[in-house]
Parts: structure tokens; C-alpha cells; sequence
């Protein structure tokens, strides 16, 4: 019983820090985003200028290039204030040259009655301005199988879609911001909003752990001496 209980308070209270552990790294990480965010824009001879690229992850940039529409692609199962949908993907070539970066243009719903179907996402010709926040590629999600080479795709990496499209891609992406006529929904989350959970999730632990001790005292101490009392 005694070693029962000891490892149920050890197992709950460490789930416990690790859940404290876990909301102190969002926060570390959306404090060292806040500080990334507050240095000035990024132009295109800024970020080419810039070796190694991780140093730009964060940053806020404008961008001056074209669109590369025919390498548009659909990331699937990417959800927005709890609905379903894609995140749409297009490379811009860089103005004045021949690098190119992955641009996260933002959100559109799943026609649920054909999930085969994607939404014609308008797409300005010519010379475009964009402004974002620089981020590691597109975050990768698990897939079975082979994640194809189709407009849907679970997931895009970098160095394969370089050689599929023949396009000179960059190790980032832009996470497009600001408002446009393309009907794409952009509220992008703080890596930090969901924070509260992580200390809603350490109070149950630690409140388990407290369980476990106030009932191995109860009964193993408390209610025997009662017994004896009325015997």
C-alpha cells in the first residue's frame, strides 16, 4: 500500500512540473518571438543578406516578388477556430532574384462533400508586396504512406518540392499577414495561447497527488484509530 501510494504521488507530480515545464517553454518561445518581432522589417536584400538564415525566424518582413502559382499546394487537415481546411502554399520569387520562399498565404474551409475539391485561390500577376512573420517551414504532420505529389498534399518539405519543381527554395517560410482581397482567413495563433491549459492540466496532477496522499493517511492511519477508539 505504502509503495502504491509513493508511486502515484511520484507519477502525478511529475506530470505535474512536466505540464509547468511545458507552458514555460511556450512562453519562453512566444517572449523570444515578441522580441524577434519588435526589430524592423525585413526587405528582400535584408533577408538574402542574412547567413545563417535561423537568425531571421520570427522576424517580420516585407517582401517584393511574383507569385509562383502553377507550385500551389494545399496542406491538408490544418484547422482554424475549429473548423477543418487547408493551408494554401505558394513560393514567391524574390524580386531581383532567383531564390525563392514558401509563403503560407493563410486558410480556406474543406468542401466536405468533396474532398477532392480545393478553392480557387485568386492570385495577383505581376510584382506583389507581402508582409509576414519569417518561420521554420511549414510544420509536418503524420502521414501514411507517400505523401504524394498532388495539389493536396499532408505535408510539403522544402528540399523534396525544391527538386519536384525546380524552384531554388530557402529554408523558411512567411506566414503571410495583413489583410487582402483573396477571401484567406490569417488569424494565426500565438504559440502562448493555449498556456492556461498546460496549468489547468498541472492543478489536476498536483490535485491527484494530494489525493493520493490524503487517502493513504486516511486510511491507513486515521480510520484505523477511529476503530479503535469505538472498540
Amino acid at each position: 500500500m505504502t509503495l502504491a501510494c509513493l508511486v502515484t504521488m511520484g507519477v502525478t507530480a511529475s506530470l505535474g512540473i512536466w505540464q509547468l515545464g511545458r507552458a514555460d517553454q511556450k512562453m519562453g518561445l512566444q517572449n523570444a518571438i515578441d522580441r524577434q518581432m519588435a526589430l524592423p522589417p525585413l526587405d528582400v536584400d535584408g533577408l538574402l543578406g542574412t547567413s545563417p538564415l535561423d537568425g531571421v525566424i520570427h522576424r517580420s518582413a516585407r517582401l517584393r516578388g511574383t507569385w509562383e502559382d502553377r507550385a500551389t499546394v494545399f496542406l491538408d487537415n490544418r484547422s482554424m477556430g475549429g473548423q477543418a481546411g487547408f493551408h494554401v502554399v505558394t513560393p514567391l520569387r524574390l524580386a531581383g532574384s532567383d531564390a525563392r520562399v514558401l509563403v503560407v498565404r493563410g486558410w480556406v474551409p474543406r468542401d466536405f462533400q468533396d474532398r477532392t475539391r480545393v478553392p480557387r485561390v485568386p492570385t495577383p500577376e505581376g510584382e506583389v508586396l507581402l508582409e509576414g512573420r519569417l518561420a521554420p517551414p511549414p510544420s509536418r504532420y503524420y502521414e501514411l504512406g507517400d505523401p504524394g505529389q498532388g495539389v493536396i498534399r499532408q505535408n510539403i518539405e522544402v528540399a523534396a518540392f525544391s527538386r519536384e519543381t525546380g524552384l531554388a527554395l530557402l529554408d523558411l517560410s512567411l506566414l503571410q499577414t495583413g489583410e487582402t482581397d483573396d477571401g484567406l482567413r490569417r488569424e494565426w495563433p500565438k504559440i502562448a495561447a493555449d498556456v492556461h491549459k498546460h496549468y489547468g492540466y498541472a492543478a489536476q496532477w498536483f490535485g491527484l497527488c494530494a489525493l493520493a496522499g490524503i487517502l493513504y493517511v486516511w486510511f491507513q492511519f486515521i480510520q484505523p484509530r477511529r476503530r479503535r477508539r469505538t472498540t
